[in-house]
């Protein structure tokens, strides 16, 4: 006899395997990472140096996080460098990934060329591009050689310039995940809405506007949210590159925490600025998620 179908609602409650396999990491990322984040909260509230204390100081840590000239310019130089790098790395992604999805034939080769960038490390990105925009060595004294004497491309040693060199790189090296997360949004797309615009008379540009942008909104917002929190950790380019410098033109919070973590043996005001820089990507990514989640529900 056969035995009668589950109700939905058993179904509903019968453990998902899938959810079963995923439960030691994620056991893992609660007790891990938000440990890590509850326990430098409470550091960040004592007058902690070298080693922890256990005292309570409220929030003076903050207090002088906030009046330390070299972390408000860490902020601003923060601010400068995350909307030209995701705007960018967008742009190019998106370039290279309608070139990539024309090119049917030589696909494979573009992608992987495409893509090599993204495999090396940043340390590997920022050494690359420093012996580029290195003034002695690279673009610059390349073209001095070909006889245009007065060109100049010493970005690297100006203090007003030397943060666009952290997107140039940074970008060359984005702009492959970019692409990837694109292209599959773009192979996803029916070829028949495409033809059919094409059959219309509508302009490639116009198609790419008015239809493909729009139907990639899921694709691009997964590509900003790994930007973005790409660019909230900037440190290794910027230590491969600059060092901060010129002086401090090229300060990032993530180098002003690791240098007080390390350097100046102040894990109390590195924790408060640790924390600082968790609760500005929660704040700036959780707007994020809750609208592609919208949108994901009413895409349904």
């Amino acid at each position: 006899m056969n035995k009668p179908a589950a109700s939905p609602a058993a179904a509903r409650r019968a453990p998902n395997p899938a959810h079963l396999a995923l439960l030691p990491m994620a056991l893992t990322a609660l007790v891990v990472y938000l440990g890590s984040m509850l326990w430098s909260l409470r550091i960040s509230m004592s007058s902690s140096r070298s080693l922890p204390m256990q005292d309570f100081v409220g929030l003076a840590q903050y207090q002088r996080l906030f009046a330390n000239e070299r972390w408000l310019h860490s902020l601003h130089n923060l601010a400068l460098y995350t909307p030209l790098f995701i705007a960018a790395s967008l742009v190019v992604g998106f370039l290279l990934a309608v070139l990539v999805d024309r090119q049917a034939r030589a696909g494979g080769l573009l992608r992987a060329v495409f893509l090599y960038p993204y495999a090396l490390s940043f340390i590997a990105t920022g050494l690359i591009w420093q012996w580029l925009l290195n003034p002695e060595l690279g673009i610059q004294q390349a073209v001095h050689g070909w006889g245009f004497a007065g060109f100049r491309f010493d970005w690297l040693v100006d203090q007003d310039r030397v943060i666009y060199t952290l997107v140039i790189a940074t970008v060359w090296q984005g702009a492959g995940l970019v692409m990837a997360i694109l292209l599959a949004g773009l192979r996803a797309i029916d070829a028949d809405i495409l033809r059919a615009a094409r059959l219309d008379g509508v302009p490639a540009w116009r198609i790419h506007v008015s239809i493909v942008i729009p139907m990639l909104g899921f694709s691009f917002a997964t590509a900003a949210l790994l930007l973005l929190t790409a660019a909230v950790k900037l440190y290794d380019a910027v230590i491969a590159m600059t060092q901060g410098g010129p002086g401090t033109a090229s300060e990032v919070p993530a180098k002003f925490i690791m240098d007080h973590l390390f350097g100046r043996a102040n894990i109390a005001l590195a924790s408060a600025g640790a924390t600082i820089m968790v609760l500005t990507a929660v704040a700036l990514l959780a707007p994020l998620l809750y609208a592609r989640r919208r949108a994901l529900r009413a895409s349904r």
